[in-house]
Parts: structure tokens; C-alpha cells; sequence
């Protein structure tokens, strides 16, 4: 079972082929992301903990290798997450946390520019800055992961 593309790298399509639990990583494939450009996310300690209770918990066949699979084993919907937040009272939308992160990591951190971009995935437009932009940042975007984790989800 393979997930159809999605617009965002969007968990409700991530696969447990994606996750790297010993390197601290989830890796989107090109395919799946609308850059068309492979994405590593580097997975703070709150997300390894989420990941660990998400497989402990029994699955049908139909589930396949999805991470977070509807209650039919099949891929969530688009809908699935904002009727969630309604339900729960959370004034909010599945996007609103992007922007909720970059608001916060713009105000409340000294990250770069670049790796705040970075961490959402977003590509470098200006043509001359892309061709040497050849690192992911992943060590910084992790800094800033395991910051926005502290924050988002304080122990």
C-alpha cells in the first residue's frame, strides 16, 4: 500500500519505512512531498515518544506499513485532523501549526532565516542562493526541533 502524493509532508501519509528510529529521523520521499525533492525531519524526543505509542498499538492488515492509519487500516482523509481539533475545542487548523512554528521560531529564537525555511520544507526561490544551497541543515533544524518540542510539549 502506497500512499497517493500529498501537497505537504503531512503525517496522516507517513510510512514506518520512512523512520529512522536510531538516526532520529523521518525521511519523505520525493514523491510524496511538492517540491518533488526528498525531506529528512528530524525527530525530536516528544516525536520519538508519539512514534513508540503509535506502534504499540494493534493494527489490522489493512493498515499496512502506514504509521497512522484511519480506524478501516486505510490513510486518514484530509478531514480527519481538523474534525479532530473540533472535537477536541482546539481553535485551529492542521496548517495553523506550521505557522504557529515559524511565528514562534522567528520570535522566540535565534535560528536562521535559512533554517527555519528549512525546517518546513520550503525551497530557496532566488536562483543564485539555491545553487549553493546544498546542505539540509538537519543539525540545526534539529536544534531547533528539539527547542520548538520543549516548547509545544514542556515534560
Amino acid at each position: 500500500m502506497r500512499p497517493r502524493t500529498c501537497g505537504e509532508s503531512g503525517q496522516r501519509h507517513t510510512l514506518w519505512d520512512d523512520i529512522d528510529v536510531e538516526a532520529k529521523a523521518w525521511t519523505i520521499p520525493a514523491e510524496r512531498m511538492k517540491a518533488k525533492s526528498e525531506h529528512r525531519v528530524p525527530l525530536s524526543p516528544q516525536a520519538l515518544a508519539v512514534l513508540a505509542q503509535a506502534r504499540a498499538i494493534p493494527r489490522t492488515a489493512a493498515a499496512g506499513d502506514l504509521v497512522f492509519p484511519s480506524i478501516r487500516g486505510r490513510q486518514l482523509s484530509d478531514s480527519t485532523i481538523s474534525k479532530l481539533l473540533r472535537t477536541l475545542g482546539v481553535n485551529a487548523v492542521p496548517h495553523g501549526f506550521r505557522s504557529s512554528f515559524r511565528d514562534w521560531a522567528s520570535e522566540c529564537t535565534d535560528a536562521p532565516h535559512a533554517v527555519m525555511e528549512a525546517a518546513l520544507a520550503h525551497a530557496v526561490r532566488n536562483r543564485a542562493e539555491a545553487a549553493y544551497a546544498r546542505s539540509d541543515l538537519l543539525a540545526k533544524r534539529r536544534e531547533l526541533m528539539d527547542a520548538w518540542a520543549a516548547y509545544a510539549a514542556p515534560s
